[in-house]
Parts: structure tokens; sequence; C-alpha cells
């Protein structure tokens, strides 16, 4: 055990030992100490205002000041997007601007911008007006020609019928009809509106027209031949020039109430030829003068979108700084009388002298008269969890604490991980081929690593270069798997004595199948290639993968209730060691750690013995001879004794340890004398006076802890069968794997290949190479990784990992998002 507590420390074994800290700065150098607290990026600080509402907060003012320079800030970016102007990274020389002088300018800019666009959005809606115009007065004076023809028509049509003068029929008659009669009978006249809507509109605006007017209208159609931008969205809209003829005063109103409602713009068309013709060529006119005023207008605004382009990152990131200093500002104690901040937080221990040297160099910087206090604390809740990762290993740090973020000072999963992870991958998805394919994105992702690591990525992609070095592993480890035992490739060093390949005939080679059950001569590398094209094939295959998945997944478990004795030991905990640690050991081994000695022994024997018989019977009838499934001598006696110890663990698990803690907890508070005791249940290293041992006493209940350690009993013993269960999709994703790259190799590039067409070869490669790709890199891939995460964060991690800790975030300007402006 001393050689033990003497080995060197790892990062990643134990998070950071952290210390709880108070701060006392003075006002004048409170802000200045924020800030080179936040480059340092140390010191997570701990809010003393959550009772209050951020309005009542100290520095509430000042944050929505940098909130409104954050929104002016988001408006030219926006600004400058739609302007297609590209945004550059900052210039090499801009002289350092103080916040409030920022303000100042970018009030200013944001009023000359808001001027401009006005000015803009008038001279736009005014160009828009004539073009318009224009339009309907080209498309109009078509429709007014077509009528004028269509009514003369009329009116010789109806001096040959004869109709009536009465008032019946003036009332009865159609518009056109009316509008043909003499002056005498239509008193009003055919009229005309003419406009311009959008397209979307038009099927909707026609209806509407003639139910207002019961269908006393007459309604033409056609489309610009130009589009329109709208000023405000800046978009290009499709519109349809319309002409309504009508008859009376009402229909005119009518027709313009609708008009309106609908968003349709109405333009006067002159009747007169000579007239129409004028007003065209005074509109042209205009147009080309706004033309000309337009492009102008944008040349200047772009001119001023440029100059505030130029300083626009280095503002963003000085406005996101600043609000982040009042926000963490805003997390401490103001002290009126003694005119000072209080803060509180937790920091690692090896940077208290870091933090230290950034107080005293901003009490310096700011020339305060009162040093910065820092001084320890003693804290009641549990310090945070921090990790020192770099980019090799944050990636496998993320796959942890997606389960759960470690408590503090847990034993890390993630040192196993790294290599258990991609390992276990390997041997569900072990393809050289497709491994090869795995490396290759795997390098270029690495490759491209600072080109990458700068640009803005979707989700998927960010996600997939955050796992390049899981990835990196993985296709490393497939590799290693599919060589030795996936794709049956071995290194024949016996080439010359046996060769695998000698026997083509299918009665040569199922006689070298059944010669294989009784040689003993084993490739040193990988699996003997004789076994591939035999009939016991898939029985070989599967007896050898099933019984590796058993021997990985128990030495797995064994590993994770190892680690779990160095927690006991390291918070000094015999209660878990010896009613926990110990009967889980005794329960796993005497079961599947008994199964994966025999498998061991029959593989090295040669044996022919039925392991399930064995370990059936071992439960059903133990003191039966075994015949024929005995593997060595004494192997009768050795399963009794296994099989008492296993029913002497579950009671060893669940009753001492609960009366233990009760005990121990009673005469603590009785004073009766007592050892020095930490449990996952209860932390008894405190004053007995103090307030959070009156908080323990009181919360503990007998009750509880004992259905909890029930539970816990209960859980590991059936847990100990079904996660050894679980390990045996090792075998059945590896096998699915295998057999679906023979089936798409054989039976599609093979079968296509066979054919002297070439189309059907085309065909048949295209097919393949839809298959490896989607399905045996993606899905497949996609697959092993999933059930890897499994195995790691239920059969591994459940057996020591509590993962109810919470990270370690400190005030950093380097963590600060885009969207935290």
């Amino acid at each position: 055990m001393d050689y033990i507590d003497n080995l060197p420390p790892m990062d990643l074994m134990r998070s950071e030992k952290m210390t709880f800290v108070q701060l006392i700065m003075p006002v004048e150098s409170a802000h200045r100490a924020v800030c080179y607290l936040g480059e340092l990026g140390l010191l997570q600080f701990r809010d003393m205002n959550d009772d209050k509402s951020p309005f009542q907060r100290t520095f509430a003012n000042q944050v929505k000041r940098c909130a409104e320079m954050s929104r002016k800030l988001r408006f030219f970016k926006d600004q400058i997007n739609k302007a297609g102007l590209v945004c550059s990274p900052c210039l090499a020389f801009q002289p350092d601007i103080e916040l409030e002088e920022l303000e100042a300018q970018l009030a200013e800019h944001e009023h000359e911008l808001n001027e401009m666009n006005s000015n803009s959005e008038k001279l736009q809606q005014t160009y828009n007006e004539l073009l318009e115009f224009k339009i309907v007065l080209q498309k109009a004076c078509g429709f007014l020609a077509s009528s004028h023809s269509h009514a003369a028509i009329e009116e010789r049509e109806l001096d040959e019928h004869a109709y009536s003068n009465s008032d019946d029929y003036v009332e009865g008659a159609s518009l056109l009809e009316q509008e043909t009669r003499p002056a005498s009978s239509n008193q009003s006249g055919l009229r005309f509106v003419s406009g311009i809507v959008c397209k979307s509109k038009v099927l909707r605006f026609e209806r509407m027209l003639f139910r207002a007017t019961r269908g006393n209208m007459f309604f033409n159609q056609a489309p610009a031949d130009e589009q329109i931008m709208d000023p405000i969205s800046t978009e290009m809209v499709e519109k349809t020039v319309f002409v309504v003829f009508f008859s009376g005063e009402q229909a005119r109103l009518k027709i313009l109430k609708i008009c309106e409602a609908f968003g349709a713009h109405c333009y006067p068309v002159p009747e007169d030829i000579h007239k129409h013709r004028q007003i065209t060529r005074e509109v042209s006119s205009r147009l080309v003068d706004l033309e000309a005023t337009l492009d102008a207008g944008i040349r200047h605004r772009n001119k001023a979108l440029a100059s505030i382009e130029g300083h626009l990152a280095k503002w963003i990131n000085m406005v996101r700084r600043e609000k982040a200093v009042y926000d963490t500002l805003n997390m401490l104690n103001f002290d009126v009388t003694k005119k000072c901040l209080v803060g509180e937080g937790w920091c690692p221990i090896f940077a208290k002298t870091q933090i230290q040297e950034a107080l005293r160099r901003a009490t310096f910087d700011s020339s305060s008269q009162v040093g910065i206090i820092f001084h320890p604390m003693d804290a009641v809740e549990s310090p945070p969890t921090y990790f020192r990762t770099n980019r090799f290993t944050s990636a496998f740090q993320e796959i942890v604490d997606a389960y759960g973020v470690a408590r503090y000072q847990e034993a890390n999963p993630s040192v196993y991980t790294v290599i258990t992870f991609p390992f276990l991958f390997a041997v569900m998805f072990g393809d050289w081929g497709h491994g090869i394919c795995l490396l290759l994105g795997a390098l270029f992702l690495i490759a491209r690593e600072s080109k990458l690591c700068t640009q803005k990525l979707g989700s998927f992609m960010e996600m997939l270069f955050g796992g390049r070095y899981v990835l990196l592993l993985m296709a490393l480890f497939s590799i290693y798997c599919g060589l030795v035992y996936n794709e049956f490739f071995s290194v024949p060093f016996h080439i010359f004595g046996r060769s695998a390949y000698e026997c083509r005939d299918t009665s040569c080679r199922d006689a070298q199948t059944a010669g294989l059950l009784k040689r003993h001569d084993t490739y040193p590398f990988g699996v003997d290639p004789s076994w591939r094209g035999s009939r016991s094939e898939l029985a070989f295959l599967n007896s050898l993968k099933m019984k590796m998945s058993i021997l990985l997944g128990v030495v797995q478990m064994n590993l994770g209730i190892l680690i779990s004795y160095f927690n006991a030991r390291f918070f000094g905990n015999s209660v878990d060691i010896r009613y926990q640690f110990v009967p889980q050991m005794i329960f796993l081994n005497s079961l599947f750690g008994y199964l994966s000695l025999l498998i061991i022994v029959k593989w090295c024997t040669g044996s022919q013995a039925d392991l399930y018989h064995v370990m059936i019977y071992m439960f059903l009838s133990p003191t039966d001879n075994l015949g024929e499934n005995q593997l060595f001598w004494g192997q009768r006696f050795i399963q009794i004794v296994l099989l008492l110890l296993a029913l002497v663990a579950v009671p060893w698990m669940l009753f001492p340890k609960p009366f233990i803690l009760k005990k121990l907890h009673t005469a603590r508070y009785q004073g009766h004398a007592y050892g020095r005791l930490n449990t996952s249940e209860m932390d008894l290293e405190v004053e007995p006076d103090s307030a959070r041992a009156r908080q323990h006493h009181e919360e503990f209940n007998f009750s509880e802890v004992f259905v909890h350690q029930m539970i816990h009993s209960i859980e590991f013993v059936l847990g100990a069968v079904s996660n050894t269960a679980s390990y045996l999709r090792l075998w059945a994703l590896s096998l699915a794997h295998s057999e679906l790259s023979t089936v798409f190799y054989e039976k599609v590039l093979l079968l296509a290949w066979g054919y002297d067409n070439l189309i059907i070869r085309l065909v048949g490669l295209a097919v393949f190479s839809f298959a490896t790709a989607f399905i045996l890199l993606m899905m497949e891939t996609l697959s092993a990784f999933l059930h890897a995460l499994r195995l790691h964060w239920v059969e591994f991690q459940n057996k020591f990992y509590h993962g109810d800790g919470y990270k370690f975030r400190p005030f950093s300007f380097a963590s600060l998002a885009e969207d935290d402006d």
C-alpha cells in the first residue's frame, strides 16, 4: 500500500484541488482587477446577490449601456452584411479608446446611418413609384385602346337591337351596355382605375372587386416586365398591372378602398395619346435622375460602413468584455461604508500565486492607495470539478462529462476512456479497410486544424472536428482489430510448412476445418485463414468472438470495481473498502471471473467441454460429477467454494454498512469515541457543534440509508449478470459488420463484375460505393460509437462513478461566446 501511495499523481486521475477565497476590493481598483482576472481565467465568482433582480444590482446602468452599445454594433454588422461588404479582422493599428468615447462614436454613427437609410428609403420609394407609374403607362395604353374598340363594337350591336328606354332596363343592364347607351340614359359614363399590385395578391384582388361591384366591372391585367425592389426588405417583388373599368361614383369609391386594402398603387393614366406620351417622357427623365442620386447615396453609405467595418471587430470585443466585467461586478456585494466590493469564489490551489499577482498589478495600475485583500475561507458546499485538459484529452473528457460531471476529487474515467473507448469501438467496427478510410478523414481534420479552428463550422462539422483525435484512435484501433481477427489476416510464419490456401476444393477445405480443431500449432498473429470459406466458419467465429466479448467485459468491470477501491482509499472510507469493494470483487469473480478462467483454459487445452453446461449445473447440481466437462483437477470443489462465496457476498454488501454508519453516527453525537470516517452518504469530518454537523445530524435517516444500500446491492447483483450479457454486443456488432462487408463485396461488386457489360459493372460499383460510404462507414460507425458509449456509461462507470458534481466555470474572456453580447 505504501508503494501505491507513493505513485506520482496523474493530472487527469483526479480533479484539481480547489480553495474557496474571498476578495475585498476598493471601488477604484475593482474594475481593473476583474479585467485582469478575466484575462487570467482561473477564478469562479459566486453570485452573492442571487436574491436581487438584474435591475436592483449596483452596476445595472453600466450593463444597460453595454447592452445598448451591443445593439448598435449588431445593427452595424447587419448593415455591413446587407451592403455585401466582407467583415475583415482588426486593423494593424487602432488606438485605445475609452468606453464613454466609444459610446459617443457609436451614437454618432448610428444617427448618421439612420439618416442615410431614411433618405435612401424615401428616394427608393419615389423611384419605385415612378417606375411603377412608367410600367402602368406602358401596359394601360394597350388596355385602353382595346376597350375603345370593344366599346365601338358593342354600340353597333346595341343599335341593331330594340332596347327600350325604360328605367328598369337601365338598372338591370350590364356595365358596358350602360356605357354604350345614349348620353341621356347614362349620366356617369364609362370610367376606369389603373394601378399595380403584387402578383401573389392578384387572384384575391380580382375576386374581391367582382364581389364588391356585383360583377359590374371589367378587369384587365398584365405582368410587369420588371421586378421592383422593396425599400424595407430590399427584396425584388413581382407585380402585375391592372385596369378596372366601371361605372358610377359608388363603384369608384369601393374600388379605391379595395386597392388600398390590398396594397395596390393606383396611378392616373390619360386617354389622350399626346398627353400620355408627354407624361411617359417626363417620368423616364425623372427616373434617370433618381438612379444617379441613388447610386451616389449608396456609394456614400458604403464608404461610411467601410470606415466602421475596419473597427467593428475590436469594438465588439471591447463591449463584450466590458459587459462581462460589469455582470461579474454585479455578483459582488457593495459595502457603502467602506467603499469596497466583497466577492467570493473558487480557484485551483495552483492558481493562487497567479491570482495574487494579477490583483497586485491591478492595484498598482489603478493607483489605489489600498491593496486588494485575498484570503482563503472555509466553505460548506462542495467545490467545483476542474480538469486541465489539452486538445487531445478534451474530447474524451467531454464524452465522460456528457454522462455527468465527476464529483470533486473523484476518480476520472477519462484516463481509461482514452484507450478503452476506441478499443471497444474497434472490436465492434474492426475492419482494416474501413479503418483506413476513417484514418484518412481524421488525418485530414488534424492537418487542417489551424484553419478549421478559426472558421465558423456547422453543428455536425464542429462536433466532428472536436472529436478528431477520438476518430484518429478509433481508426487506428479498427485497423489493428481488423488485422487481428475480423478480417482473418495473419502473418504466416509457417507458410512453407502449411499454407492456408493449398486446398481449394470443398472436401479438402472441410477436412482442413476438422483438423484445425485438433491442431495446437497456432498462428502468432491473427486468426488462421483456413477457416475462411469453410462450413464451420460462422460457428467458429461466433464462438471466438462471443468468448472474447465476455473476457473483455469482465476485465473492464473488474477495472471499474478496482477504481472504486482507490476512490474509497483516497477519501479514507474504510467502510466502503470492507463492505462494498471486497464483496463486489468476490461476487463478480466467483461467477464471471471463473467463467473467464474456463474460457482461457479451454482455449489453452483444446478441450471439448461445454461451458454452458458447466455454468448452469454449477448452480443446479454443484456436487454432481462433471464427466467430460471437467477442464482441470479439483474443478468441482472450486466451483462449490466459489458458489458459497457468491452467496455470502450478497448479505455482506447489504447489511453491515448501514448498521456501522448508524453506530458511528450515534456514537459521535453522544460523545463516545469514534474513528475518522468519510462516506458518500454523510460527511462526518466536521465539528460536532457546527451548523454543518447539526444539518447532517438532522438529515441522517437509517431507513433511507438502508434502502439506498439495498437498492445498490440489488443493482450490482443483477447488473453483474446484465452487464456481462451487455458486452455480447461486441460479438454481435463485430459479426454484423463483417458479414455486411462480405455480402456487399461478394453479392454486389463481384457479382456485377462477373458480367461482361460495362453498364452492369458501373451500376454494381456505384451500389457498392454507396453501401460502403453510407451504411458501413457512416451508419455502422455511428452504431458502434453509440454502443461503445453505452458500455462506458452504464457497464463501466456505474461501478465507481457518481457523476453528480458541477463544472468549474471561471470568469474568462476567452470563453465569451458571440451570443453573449
